[in-house]
């Protein structure tokens, strides 16, 4: 490439996304490109021609190194959606008259489904208009809904936070329950997606006797079901712990977090802020069968535990960033990186370049085949899909007790 190029963080930050900005930055350094630019707060901030230049923090190795162990989106994230392109065309000359600015011939952004709309919208526009400038997608979502990729960077190291948390909730509540036993309703992230409620099932093993049952989306709920299962399993067991899946829909359609809430806040992709289906399911709980309930929502800390993060992940994560580099430097344009599985024993994957149209706004599910008959568990088939996703770790560097990570002056 003779030009300079730029990259940008889209949507709910990773535990690795800082990863895929690494292998773009190492990826384009070593085929010689001048700037690296970073988009301050994604295509949003772009639009406002802010800018940084990552050869400020990244000229080192010391720098990639911190930034890999650096939790959320070092360069800033946006919620932003791009207009139809009818009506619209000041926008997208918007984007291209900063890219000339800055002698840009790429645009890298590392997203999920919402994001990966982005880069369609945009290569779609160069193509009809005769830009030369490219456009590549880089896969991030903790949802691992993207379709055509085996999985996504974010998935294995958020679904090693949520099964390593369990373990210890698991352990926690096994500590009482002398005469009757605490419901504890976990509340995982994922949407319509059930992948990261899924990671529940990993919980299980020697040490541990795993969740006793796990909600998908993928299954329509049932209150009443659910409720008869938590009355049943109080009266058999000493101590109780659900995960559920935040989009949990009942029959007719809404979430059960709604049955709560009508009020439920929508962002500006038109998603519903989801929260409060444990809380909900608690109370409900709670009156039904007079036993303690407890709720959590894993929240945020799902996507930000970078100090349990799978090196598994930070490797692909910084894979897929450094191969959509070398992707655009042959030309290509219009595509996301996927991760592709050639085997589980020993684990390997590749990558390759893929269509963006068959990718964007394309969710996803968990296959049915992986859900128990009963529909509240997973199969061996999830757990070999998944296991190799959360090994490994990188050990983040402590300052004063505490993990040390790369900040962005503002």
């Amino acid at each position: 490439m003779k030009g300079n190029i730029v990259v940008g963080q889209s949507g709910g930050p990773t535990a690795v996304i800082n990863s895929s900005v690494a292998g773009v930055y190492a990826a384009a350094k070593k085929l010689g490109v001048k700037k690296v630019y970073g988009m301050v707060h994604g295509i949003q901030g772009f639009l406002q021609d802010n800018l940084c230049d990552l050869d400020e923090y990244l000229a080192d190795e010391t720098g990639i190194e911190l930034l890999k162990r650096t939790p959320s989106a070092f360069l800033g994230s946006c919620r932003f959606k791009m207009p139809k392109i009818e009506g619209h065309e000041e926008v997208y000359e918007k984007v291209f008259e900063i890219m000339e600015k800055h002698d840009i011939e790429c645009l890298f952004y590392a997203g999920g489904n919402d994001s990966m709309d982005t880069v369609k919208m945009l290569s779609d526009y160069a193509a009809a208009h005769n830009k030369p400038q490219r456009f590549m997608g880089v896969p991030k979502t903790i949802d691992n809904d993207l379709p055509i990729t085996d999985h996504c960077p974010g998935y294995g190291s958020a679904a090693k936070y949520i099964a390593a948390s369990l373990k210890e909730v698991i352990r926690d509540n096994e500590s009482f329950g002398v005469e009757k036993p605490t419901v504890c309703i976990v509340e995982i992230m994922g949407r319509n997606a059930g992948w990261l409620t899924a990671a529940a099932a990993l919980a299980k093993g020697e040490d541990c006797s795993g969740v006793d049952a796990i909600y998908l989306p993928e299954k329509t709920f049932d209150v009443d079901a659910f409720m008869q299962k938590v009355k049943h399993l109080g009266e058999t067991k000493s101590s109780v712990v659900i995960a559920v899946s935040e989009g949990i829909k009942i029959a007719d359609g809404r979430y059960v977090c709604e049955l709560a809430n009508e009020n439920v806040a929508v962002d500006a992709f038109g998603h519903k802020q989801m929260s409060g289906t444990a809380a909900y399911l608690a109370a409900e709980a709670a009156k039904l069968t007079g036993l303690k309930t407890r709720a959590i929502e894993f929240s945020t800390l799902q996507r930000a535990a970078t100090h349990l993060a799978s090196l598994t992940d930070i490797n692909e994560a910084f894979q897929v960033g450094h191969d959509a580099v070398l992707a655009a430097e042959e030309g290509k344009t219009g595509m996301m990186i996927t991760l592709n599985r050639n085997g589980d024993d020993p684990y390997q994957c590749g990558t390759s370049a893929y269509d963006i149209h068959a990718i964007a706004n394309v969710e996803r599910a968990v296959p049915d085949e992986w859900i128990t008959e009963d529909g509240c568990g997973l199969n061996e088939g999830y757990e070999k899909y998944a296991r190799p996703l959360i090994m490994g770790e990188l050990q983040p560097l402590f300052v004063n007790g505490l993990p040390r990570h790369l900040v962005r002056k503002k």
